[in-house]
């Protein structure tokens, strides 16, 4: 029976990999429903009666009538829970660098029984609603960021290299196609050179993502012309041998794809409140070099006068 290499699923134990880096993560990003006092809250997509909505963090002063860069971030769990308060400090931040910053929700298998093909869809959703709706958002349609950790990191990438699963109803005159990404450990190859936990068949893993794996690992679909990309991962990460296979085959097709490694540093490495915060700051400082790099933000990064010494 052929195989397929596991960078998500289910390890010996019955939990998944994504569920085990989860687990370390801090309280907060497993909040659900979110509430957020300081954000707006939009709803993108409608499934059923469910809800879907996308937080926005507004730059002090922001008005309809600017033409902000956005970033739209999507939380981990693999595919199976989580929540959008993972990324709100990221979007405090970020917001105060004068983007409009966003943390979606989108469906997972604990509460709405869907496969990871379902989150792609809803990631798709998400950055086609905001540029979309850029002029009541005060956003510029080109300039968008798809984000995320893990899993959330995982359908981030695909908005920018999987030319299928866009929603029929939506139009697609109006791209989900993000014009840079950010992304913490995500998964990015479910190919054979992915390192893994266990091998599960092929059948058993198209029964996790719903569809042939393949057609969702970004590494499968790289080409030329795809956005800028950052990546932050630890050296000790599950998950790092996939992105050095997807960074290979972005720069070998002329991409810009950057590989920030942290030496021994482990998967769900840069969430707020784990290790005293040192990586929380030192990835969110990388990605304002990067944001900076692309005009999207000005000035050098300011992440330890917003959040204290």
């Amino acid at each position: 029976m052929r195989t397929v290499v596991l960078t998500c699923l289910m390890s010996m134990s019955g939990l998944t990999a994504f569920g085990t880096a989860l687990a370390q993560e801090p309280k907060s990003a497993r909040n659900y429903p979110p509430e957020f006092a300081d954000a707006k809250a939009h709803v993108y997509k409608t499934v059923g009666d469910v809800k879907l909505s996308l937080y926005v963090f507004a730059p002090e002063g922001h008005a309809a009538t600017d033409h902000r860069p956005a970033i739209v971030f999507f939380f981990g769990g693999g595919w199976r829970n989580g929540s959008p308060t993972q990324f709100e400090h990221q979007c405090r931040y970020l917001a105060s660098r004068g983007m409009v910053a966003i943390t979606a929700d989108y469906r997972v298998s604990s509460r709405h029984d869907v496969k990871a093909v379902d989150c792609v869809r809803d990631a798709k959703s998400a950055i086609r609603w905001v540029r979309g709706h850029a002029a009541e958002l005060g956003v510029d349609p080109d300039k968008i960021v798809a984000s995320g950790g893990s899993a959330g990191g995982h359908i981030a990438a695909c908005t920018a290299t999987l030319q299928e699963f866009d929603e029929e109803s939506e139009d697609r005159a109006i791209s989900s196609a993000p014009n840079a990404l950010v992304l913490f450990n995500p998964a990015v190859s479910f190919g054979p050179s992915a390192s893994s936990r266990t091998e599960l068949s092929a059948e058993q893993f198209a029964e996790r993502t719903g569809v042939d794996p393949l057609r969702i690992s970004p590494a499968h679909h790289v080409r030329p012309n795809l956005p800028p990309t950052l990546i932050l991962i630890g050296t000790n990460d599950f998950l790092i041998a996939g992105n050095r296979e997807f960074t290979d085959k972005m720069k070998a097709a002329g991409n810009r794809c950057e590989l920030d490694l942290y030496a021994d540093q482990s998967h769900g490495f840069f969430n707020y409140g784990r290790g005293g915060n040192e990586f929380f700051r030192k990835t969110l400082t990388s990605a304002d070099h990067f944001l900076a790099s692309l005009g999207y933000v000005q000035g050098p990064p300011t992440v330890e006068t917003f959040f204290g010494k």
